[in-house]
């Protein structure tokens, strides 16, 4: 099982896949059988860490008609058939590495993605206010898309502004 989360924090709310799996490593205790990854914008070298999973979650920012701030859960064949219009060069890589696990037969048997459309894209280590209230939610979705797996994870509040507790 992996939660990866991808973008580049250089750009600003671009960063959101990444700093959403930070606040989810930093609220919640995750089981030895789940990885969490901050696979920044690392493209195709991503083939190798996606190849033969079971379960992959992708966070990332999306492109989308809805407004900054909307957030999307989309599983299955979904997944790959957003990427194919993207925000940034990562997710052109991320388009490829799908498809080629598909054309090699490696494609994780459960794939989901929690993205969430980005207000501000501006060259900032800071994601904009919007964008950094929803971290908390995404970082809860993260969690409830574990349990679904069946990969149940425990919340901790040891750190100060860490998520809420999964919604039953």
């Amino acid at each position: 099982m992996l939660v990866l989360g991808v973008g580049n924090i250089l750009l600003s709310d671009e960063g959101i896949g990444v700093r959403a799996v930070e606040a989810f490593q930093a609220g919640y205790q995750v089981p030895d059988t789940v990885e969490v990854l901050d696979g920044g914008t690392a493209g195709m070298d991503l083939l190798d860490v996606l190849a033969g999973r079971s379960h992959v979650i992708i966070v990332d920012a999306i492109r989308s008609e809805r407004p900054p701030g909307s957030i999307v859960r989309l599983r299955g064949e979904a997944v790959p058939a957003l990427f194919r219009t993207r925000i940034s060069p990562h997710q052109l890589g991320l388009s490829e590495v799908l498809a080629a696990l598909k054309l090699i037969d490696a494609e994780p048997a459960h794939l989901s993605l929690i993205g969430i459309v980005p207000e501000d894209l501006s060259t900032t280590l800071e994601l904009s206010p919007r964008l950094a209230a929803a971290v908390p939610t995404l970082a809860a979705m993260i969690a409830e898309e574990l349990a679904g797996f069946g990969f149940p994870v425990a919340w901790t509040d040891t750190e100060p502004g860490a998520p809420p507790a999964p919604r039953a």
